[in-house]
């Protein structure tokens, strides 16, 4: 076999691979695709999978983890259903899977019944699996025949091991050698399917080994209540309003900078209620449940921001600000998918005049607290695609904006906040936390508290009325 030199030692095929490599066999078109279904179905179901456990998944950094997981998995989804449909294979039967001990794998994490069998089977399991797969592609493939595929594959790992690096400090703090011993069966549960599966890319021998279900033995149930951790010790407080705060001119914008990473921590719930719109929101195009999912994670993205305020300023949120998921627990247990898509519609479009996400912009500003500018920045910015995902997904339910704004004004009319029941039965007090707070943040800066500011009390009896301003979390 003979090969060129180098000439004047530039790099050959455009930097891709040696000569040498790039004559080396590879993997067919046929092969190719068929591993690349494999990967498809992989990242769909995995996306799938964080969605569902988001809501009812009570510790928070690991509700903020899968809701950017589930969204890395949907976009590598699609750039492998693009890839797919080049490759003189329209993306058909790119939904159904490519071999029934696969589906067994997937259906079997995403019943698992507790937080660690669950970590285990996503971080231990699956991903390592798809790692391994990926990674094969790029050693069997010709760099240069199949670059758009190495391309997609390669970015795929990339974002593969940042899930797996979180994944394995998650696995190491909450799942000890006991916890381990205890789901050792199930493991090898799925370890018997990727093998029947001829492994997750399908390039071993399938192997003959009996597959009993066991947490999917019975359909998978959604929970769609949320759970919190021990940091969310009164979920049902609505006792400050952080609009009427924000908005009133009496009060001077360093504090309102406080309001507003509490509007951001309170985005929690956002995640809660999208990620049961996903769920259960059956035979929509595979982009519908992309951008849904990239706004799940935005909104996820503006929780984190909060913290990230609060952190800034010294104060320890979950000691002084009351984060509630009332928003959440009352459109998933009393509205259909379509109807709570109506309301973060509704909601998003009350936010684009220039007295929502601008106004808080020029708020932080004002505050000259950089990072309240920032972040209220890039939430505004999101905001903006937020709205263009509702038109694109929404608004073409009905026949005109305006009966998609009324529909969805209509669907929150009808939300029920328990208020006087929550506070009968000892849920909460409403308790007003808004001076400690205040106080605490005041001694960050180095200033006395305003005495207007600390006075501030919207208690729960008045403002019951104003349930849209209190739970507008979007």
């Amino acid at each position: 076999m003979s090969t060129s030199k180098s000439f004047l030692g530039l790099p050959s095929l455009a930097g891709l691979a040696s000569l040498e490599r790039a004559m080396k066999p590879g993997l067919s078109v046929g092969e190719c695709v068929s591993r690349l279904k494999r990967y498809h179905y992989a990242f769909k179901r995995l996306s799938q999978i964080f969605t569902a456990r988001i809501t009812a998944e009570p510790l928070y950094e690991l509700k903020m983890g899968f809701s950017l997981h589930a969204h890395l998995c949907a976009e590598h989804v699609s750039a492998l259903r693009k890839r797919v449909g080049e490759m003189r294979e329209p993306p058909l039967g790119l939904d159904a899977a490519p071999h029934p001990s696969l589906e067994v794998f997937f259906d079997e994490i995403l019943g698992a019944p507790t937080t660690p069998e669950l970590l285990a089977g996503l971080y231990r399991t699956a991903l390592p699996a798809l790692k391994a797969g990926l990674q094969r592609h790029l050693d069997d493939t010709n760099p240069l025949a199949d670059h758009p595929s190495v391309r997609v594959c390669r970015f795929a790992l990339l974002e593969v091991e940042d899930m797996l690096q979180f994944g394995a400090q998650a696995v190491t703090a909450l799942i000890g050698e006991a916890t381990h011993q205890r789901m050792a069966k199930w493991l090898a549960l799925l370890d018997d399917c990727l093998a029947a599966a001829g492994g997750l890319d399908g390039t071993a021998k399938p192997a003959d080994v009996p597959i009993q279900r066991q947490h999917s033995a019975e359909p998978y149930a959604y929970d769609r209540v949320p759970k919190r951790d021990e940091r969310f010790p009164d979920p049902y407080n609505m006792g400050v309003n952080a609009e009427v705060f924000l908005y009133d001119d009496k009060y001077p914008p360093e504090p309102k900078t406080l309001m507003m990473f509490y509007k951001r921590l309170r985005e929690v719930d956002v995640p809660e209620m999208m990620a049961s719109i996903i769920t259960e929101t059956h035979d929509k195009p595979w982009d519908y449940y992309r951008d849904m999912t990239r706004q799940l994670w935005d909104e996820a993205r503006h929780a984190m921001m909060g913290e990230v305020g609060f952190a800034n300023l010294g104060v320890d949120w979950p000691k002084k600000v009351m984060i509630n998921y009332t928003w959440s627990l009352a459109l998933n247990t009393q509205l259909k998918p379509i109807e709570r898509h109506a309301v973060l519609y509704f909601i998003e479009q009350g936010l684009m005049p220039k007295n929502g996400k601008r106004f808080e912009w020029e708020v932080g500003r004002a505050s000259q607290n950089p990072l309240a500018a920032l972040f209220q920045d890039y939430d505004w910015a999101d905001e903006v695609l937020h709205a263009r995902i509702g038109r694109d997904w929404y608004l073409k339910e009905f026949k005109d904006p305006q009966q998609a704004v009324r529909y969805g004004d209509e669907c929150w009319s009808r939300v029920l906040m328990n208020w006087e029941n929550w506070r009968r039965e000892g849920l909460t007090q409403h308790r007003n936390w808004w001076p400690e707070l205040y106080r605490e943040a005041c001694q960050h800066w180095g200033v006395e508290p305003d005495p207007a500011v600390m006075a501030y009390n919207t208690t729960y009896q008045s403002v019951r009325a104003d349930l849209k301003d209190l739970t507008g979390s979007a």
